[in-house]
């Protein structure tokens, strides 16, 4: 049985709960946050506690909190030589107290409270300086179903980034083909399927293969009807930028 304390009340904070909540093998002993109100719902689940001095001895302490938390909060904690991780993918394991046995587990996945997640679907990254730590980390993921992977800081990092291109961003392309397309009253449902098939595709093949469009066949025309439709000079930036991006990728020729 691995005892675990979470601290931070955030979206990942929320689904590790749930999660180690689910499993035999785990024992999550307390939940701390700086204001319990945020945790009321679990107060039948688990004790829930909005002060550090109460911290029990735990086999693993998860800071799941903002980054710019965590090197704080890590040096508040009231105990030394314990295992402390964070789960950020952007921070490095040092900034956690040196007091502490340091350790990082990332899951690489975007989580919303509202949203169930399937931790089979949820790699995570761990890095510890001890193997002893590392193998704890290793456990206590394959308990929720989740595959691991052994990452170092620098590679940790440059996931995070590329996580970034690939979810946020995407995401905020998503809401502005949905502006456009709201313009004009035309559905967005109707590129539900399409949205999909991309994604479906770079499961078997790479992106550069995956790549089709006007940009990369530099269809000329068809780039400037698009950029007349555009009402919007922010979406007018975007779209040459990417075109522009594509056409430099796949050796094209500027519009």
């Amino acid at each position: 049985m691995i005892s675990v304390v979470i601290l931070g009340a955030g979206n990942v904070a929320t689904h590790l709960f749930k999660a180690f909540n689910k499993v035999e093998q785990i024992s999550v002993i307390q939940w701390y946050n700086r204001s319990t109100d945020a945790l009321k719902t679990y107060k039948k689940e688990v004790e829930v506690i909005d002060d550090l001095s109460l911290l029990k001895e735990a086999d693993l302490y998860i800071l799941a909190v903002s980054d710019d938390a965590i090197k704080p909060l890590s040096s508040k904690l009231p105990f030394e030589n314990r295992l402390v991780v964070h789960t950020s993918g952007a921070v490095g394991i040092y900034d956690i107290d040196k007091k502490h046995k340091r350790g990082v587990f990332y899951p690489l996945q975007t989580f919303s409270k509202t949203a169930d997640v399937d931790f089979a679907n949820v790699p995570i990254c761990i890095e510890a300086l001890e193997s002893v730590d590392y193998h704890l980390l290793k456990k206590l993921a394959i308990s929720i179903g989740s595959p691991t992977k052994k990452v170092n800081t620098d590679q940790r990092k440059v996931l995070h980034v590329a996580a970034v291109f690939v979810n946020n961003f995407t995401n905020q392309l998503y809401r502005m083909a949905h502006e456009i397309t709201e313009s004009e009253g035309a559905e967005f449902d109707l590129l539900k399927p399409l949205i999909l098939e991309t994604a479906k595709k770079v499961q078997d093949m790479s992106p550069y293969m995956a790549q089709t469009g006007p940009a990369k066949r530099n269809d000329k025309k068809t780039l400037r009807r698009h950029l007349k439709l555009l009402k919007d000079q922010h979406h007018t930036d975007i779209y040459n930028l990417l075109t522009t991006s594509i056409q430099l990728t796949h050796g094209r020729k500027k519009l």
